[in-house]
């Protein structure tokens, strides 16, 4: 530790650090731009000059490092008149609009410019002019005459989203902050280059014009989307979401949030709210009150019982809902005798399930992933998936850290891979079983499932027996396997060898939570999977979810819904108008108090930050009103706060109920011949909100979601050239879909890439297994 003065007062700070590291902790205010906890130092904007003695001139405390004895004045008036010298040159150019600036009110400039700039400009040339940029529907770069040149965005790109998309060209007084070449900013992070800018440059497209700062209540919740949590303030004005910004929590999202996150509110507002009950009467939809709706659902609900039996009954619900809302819905299924509750729709191995009672999990904490030396990542499109969780192990691999993967794509994650196994979905078991034989050759024990070791797996194998801090983390596409169970149970074994944390990353915000609710199939319960296949209910309860979006079958899931008599959807959004009987307006995350549980078994509550649109109600209330119609016990709650403390218990700590132990048996299954799909769900369609948020939808991931990726091999096959080629794509026992194609060559000769969750490929069949590709 180095011992400085400060003002007056002793400070300690380790060695290495800068006059700025010392200021934070003594809780001393220095003004500065371009200085960023979270970024590397540029000292590009000066004005966090400050009089060091014995220095002939001021010095910036972003960019001095400390010595011992090193004595700093920070409101001497040398520092003062430099700091002043330096606005006034950062105000020359700068445009005097701040009456119609967006980021007018909290604008650091404009903050700043009260304390430290002159009341008028010695200066009386012209006003640099800097041509605006179109960046994409996301960031607006309309008044980049304001712009200081703070670099904050450009590295933010470079060290935080991992890709350069902005970059400084020309210099002198002609700099400019551009993209290269005219492209779009396409980052699933890019929202957050707007928070950083320190003036009005970069500010929100969507946002841009509907609201003045000091307007906006601002108000806490929690993402509904990844299994990260982040936390959120949510920004009203007049009883409508406004705008989304992170909330500070540094073992959660840090400062960041991703951009589904950030502009998904724009769907709370769109014209495909449900806002009144409705029945389908006649094949048309009458709105009708609460009264009548919950009777006729209580009322179906009932006969369906006397006449089929219990077990005709099914709920599925998704996810992307709260404990409160998982936990009623299980209780409503099982007070009316059934077992049959799931949300894990998109799962294809009943065998993957954790004990009773317990719940899998990420395995170690979220913010431990920043500090980890070894990842091995299994089955995941880790940057679509789980933005944050890969922005931690990118300052993982920053600092030395080897990120190490299995899967059917060679996807850029924006970081260095160390070692990669590329193989078929099938040949996923054999593989991993590849890399236990590797490690078992080394420690002289017997791997779970015969396996051979390759040099990819040993080079995999060698990684994991080196380093101190690991983790094995299991992706979405590893769950979603028609073997997670065997997967999991041979990370598990790699973990106890190797001394790494084993975790399952999970697809939604209350992926654990759904577990620990037990909104699983319990003795006798049928699975989702059978529920929208071979095995279809009479009476089905859909809560937040479209069965033919989110299931894994979604040609079966058709089927099934339409042949159920009875089918009800609690939703904020009129869904599935083709097959359902009743719509019940079900409040989303923003007019509803509640729980999320996120991969690392935090639990997060929140609040409505606005009132329910119109008739809508949340979905725990309606529950609740349904339970007591239906006379059901343990129905009698006042608040969503009962529910969760019943749910879960008084405590928050739910670490004795995480487990990532399975008894499934491990076993290997012959890799299949001819093509097989690969199934990814794109980033801006893995839930209702970001389906219908329609700036997301315009970005680059929303345009090109539908696209499918075709092997080189196959792609010479059938002859395709350049963009836009389309083809035929079918699954037996489904139906075909006509889909635009693109060349991936990191994909294994017989692997096929279709996404999921998109009315496009609706009609396709499960979300791995045999397909066909033909040209159109």
């Amino acid at each position: 530790m180095v011992e400085i003065e400060l003002d007056g007062r002793k400070v300690e700070v380790p060695e290495g650090s800068m006059v700025m590291h010392a200021a934070e902790k003594a809780g001393t205010y220095i003004p500065h731009f371009c200085y960023h906890k979270k970024l590397s130092i540029a000292a590009n904007c000066r004005m966090c000059l400050v009089d060091v003695e014995k220095a002939p001139k001021p010095l910036p405390a972003c960019a001095t490092p400390v010595t011992q004895g090193m004595i700093v004045r920070t409101k001497s008036d040398k520092a003062i008149k430099a700091q002043q010298g330096v606005m006034e040159f950062l105000l020359i150019n700068h445009p005097l609009d701040c009456p119609i600036c967006d980021q007018g009110g909290e604008c650091q400039l404009q903050d700043l410019a009260v304390g430290y700039g002159a009341g008028k400009s010695r200066y009386s040339e012209e006003k640099r002019v800097v041509f605006h940029k179109n960046v994409g529907p996301l960031i607006s770069m309309e008044e980049m005459s304001r712009c200081i040149h703070c670099t904050r965005c450009v590295r933010f790109g470079q060290e935080i989203a991992g890709q350069m998309e902005l970059g400084m060209a020309h210099r002198g007084e002609h700099s400019e902050i551009q993209t290269f070449v005219g492209r779009t900013v396409d980052s699933e992070l890019s929202g957050n280059m707007i928070d950083i800018c320190p003036v009005g440059a970069l500010t929100s497209k969507p946002f841009r014009y509907s609201a003045r700062t000091w307007e906006l209540s601002r108000r806490k919740s929690v993402s509904p989307h990844d299994s990260t949590g982040a936390n959120l303030v949510v920004q009203v004005k007049g009883n409508e979401v406004m705008r989304v910004v992170p909330l500070e929590n540094e073992a959660v999202n840090e400062c960041w949030i991703a951009d589904r996150d950030r502009f998904s509110y724009e769907a709370l507002n769109s014209d495909e709210r449900l806002t009144t009950p409705m029945l389908k009467q006649g094949g048309q939809w009458k709105p009708v009150d609460w009264t009548t709706a919950l009777e006729y659902v209580a009322n179906g609900l009932k006969q369906i019982k006397a006449e089929k039996g219990a077990a005709a009954i099914a709920a599925l619900g998704s996810e992307h809902s709260t404990v409160e809302e998982l936990h009623l819905l299980a209780q409503l299924v099982r007070g009316l005798g059934s077992e049959n509750i799931d949300t894990a729709l998109r799962a294809a191995d009943a065998g993957f399930r954790a004990e009773a009672g317990k719940a899998f999990w990420l395995g170690t904490s979220i913010a431990s992933l920043s500090q980890l030396d070894r990842a091995f990542v299994v089955g995941s499109f880790l940057r679509k998936d789980h933005p944050l969780f890969a922005q931690r192990l990118r300052q993982a691999a920053r600092q030395g850290a080897q990120v190490l993967a299995l899967g059917a794509a060679e996807d850029n994650w924006l970081m260095p891979v160390a070692a990669r196994i590329t193989a078929a979905p099938s040949a996923w078991v054999q593989e991993l079983a590849g890399v236990a034989a590797a490690i078992a050759s080394v420690k002289g024990a017997s791997a779970p499932v015969a396996g051979e070791a390759t040099d990819a797996s040993r080079r995999l194998a060698d990684a994991l027996l080196s380093g101190e801090r690991k983790a094995i983390l299991l992706g979405n596409a590893a769950v979603q396997h028609p073997q997670a169970s065997t997967l999991l149970a041979l990370a598990n074994w790699i973990g106890a060898q190797t001394g790494a944390s084993v975790g399952v990353m999970g697809a939604a915000a209350n992926t654990v939570g759904a577990q620990l609710v037990k909104a699983r199939p319990g003795q006798g319960g049928r699975t989702a999977a059978q529920l929208l296949g071979d095995q279809p209910a009479k009476a089905l309860v859909l809560l937040n979810t479209d069965p033919v979006l989110d299931a894994a079958n979604p040609a079966a899931a058709a089927k099934a819904v339409a042949a159920a008599e009875m089918v009800v959807v609690l939703s904020p959004f009129k869904t599935g108008l083709d097959y359902a009987d009743v719509l019940l307006p079900a409040a989303p995350f923003t007019e509803t108090s509640g729980s999320f549980v996120n991969a690392e078994g935090r639990l997060q509550s929140f609040v409505g930050v606005v009132k329910a649109r119109g008739e809508t109600r949340p979905a725990w209330k309606i529950l609740r009103v349904l339970g007591n119609l239906l006379g059901l016990s343990g129905f009698e709650y006042d608040s969503s706060e009962q529910v969760r403390n019943a749910a879960l218990g008084v405590s928050t700590e739910l670490g004795d109920r995480l487990s990532n132990s399975i008894q499934a048996q491990a076993s290997a299954t012959p890799v299949a011949q001819g093509l097989e799909r690969l199934t990814a769900v794109p980033i801006y369609a893995t839930d209702a909100l970001v389906r219908r948020a329609s700036s997301l939808q315009l970005t680059r991931d929303g345009r090109d979601a539908a696209l499918v990726g075709l092997p080189q091999a196959l792609w010479n096959e059938l002859g395709l050239q350049g963009q836009g080629a389309q083809v035929r794509v079918a699954q037996a026992g489904a139906g075909e879909a006509v889909l635009t194609a693109q060349l991936d060559a990191s994909l294994p000769a017989t692997v096929v890439r279709v996404p999921a969750g998109l009315p496009e490929t609706a009609a396709l069949g499960a979300m791995f297994g045999a397909i066909s590709v033909t040209k159109a």
